[in-house]
C-alpha cells in the first residue's frame, strides 16, 4: 500500500526538501502552496526521479482553499496518512512596533493555517485509525527572544495547540509530533517581514542588531534536507516524543534553558544576543 503525504509550504525551504524526502521514501506526496508556479522546479525534477509528487494549490489562511483542497487530494488519493505543517513565516519587529494587523496575519498563518489543516485532516485519519502530523514550530517556541515577539508567540501557541491535540488525536491511533528547528538555511529570510519602527522608536537598533545576528546564523544554519531528515526518521519510530530539536543552536539554547534558573537564562541569553 502507497501511503500518501501532505506537506504544507512546500514552494522552498524545510517544505521543498520535506517533500522530496517523502516522495523518494515512497510515499504520494502532495507539495501544497500559494503559487503553484513556485513548485515547477519540483516538478520538472520529479519528473527525472520518477518520483510521484503532485503539486496543489492551497493558502492555509483560507477556509475555503483549505477544505477544498483537502478534499481534493481525499478524492484521489483515497487516504491521507501524514500531514506535515510547515507552511509559515517571521516578522521582525519589537511587541510596540508591530501593528494588529500584523500580529493577525502572523498568527492566520503560523497557527490557524495549522488548525485549518487539521481540522480537515483529522477526521480522514480517524477514519482509517492511523495517521502522522508533524508541526513543524521552531526552538523560538520554546524561548522567547526580542526582536519577534508576533512570531515567538505564535510559536509558543502552536507548541500548546500540538501537546493538546496529541492527547485527543492519540486515542485514535494518530500520532502529533513538534519540530523544533533552530535557524535554517533557506530563503526563509528573503519571505521574512520587518514591522516598520515608529520614527521615535526605542527599538530600531535593538531590532537591527538583531535582524543582522539572525541573518548571520543563517549562513552557518541548518540545512533545510537535515530538517526533513529528521522528520522522516521521527515518522519511522514506533513510538515518537512529543518533540525533537533539530540543529546546534536549537540544542544549545534549549540544554541552557534547563539547565540556569530563569534569571540565569536571562543573563545567558542577554549575552548571546547583544555581546556575542
Amino acid at each position: 500500500m502507497v501511503k500518501t503525504a501532505v506537506v504544507t509550504g512546500s514552494s522552498s525551504g524545510i517544505g521543498y526538501e520535506t517533500t522530496l524526502a517523502l516522495a523518494r521514501d515512497g510515499y504520494n506526496t502532495y507539495a501544497t502552496m500559494r503559487d503553484t508556479s513556485k513548485g515547477d522546479a519540483m516538478v520538472d525534477l520529479a519528473k527525472k526521479e520518477g518520483l510521484e509528487i503532485s503539486v496543489v494549490e492551497m493558502d492555509v489562511d483560507s477556509d475555503a482553499s483549505v477544505g477544498s483542497a483537502i478534499s481534493d487530494i481525499y478524492k484521489e488519493s483515497k487516504r491521507i496518512d501524514l500531514l506535515v505543517n510547515n507552511a509559515g513565516y517571521v516578522i521582525f519587529g519589537s511587541a510596540e512596533d508591530v501593528t494588529m494587523p500584523e500580529y493577525k496575519s502572523q498568527f492566520e498563518t503560523n497557527l490557524f493555517g495549522v488548525i485549518r489543516t487539521v481540522q480537515n485532516v483529522a477526521p480522514i485519519m480517524r477514519g482509517q485509525s492511523k495517521g502522522h502530523i508533524v508541526n513543524v514550530s521552531s526552538v523560538a517556541g520554546r524561548i522567547g527572544f526580542p526582536g519577534t515577539p508576533a512570531y515567538i508567540s505564535s510559536k509558543f501557541a502552536l507548541e500548546g495547540f500540538s501537546e493538546s491535540i496529541r492527547y485527543e488525536l492519540g486515542a485514535f491511533g494518530i500520532k502529533v509530533v513538534i519540530i523544533e528547528p533552530g535557524v535554517v538555511k533557506s530563503n526563509f529570510f528573503n519571505a521574512m517581514k520587518i514591522a516598520t519602527p515608529k520614527a521615535d522608536s526605542p527599538y530600531r537598533e535593538i531590532i537591527e542588531k538583531i535582524v543582522a545576528g539572525v541573518k548571520m546564523m543563517g549562513e552557518l544554519g541548518t540545512e533545510p534536507s537535515e530538517v526533513a531528515k529528521i522528520i522522516l526518521d521521527v515518522i519511522r519510530e514506533k513510538d515518537p516524543l512529543p518533540r525533537y530539536s533539530v540543529g546546534n543552536d536549537a540544542a544549545m539554547f534549549l540544554e541552557a534553558k534547563r539547565t540556569k534558573t530563569d534569571i540565569e537564562f536571562e543573563n545567558y541569553l542577554k549575552k548571546e544576543l547583544y555581546e556575542s
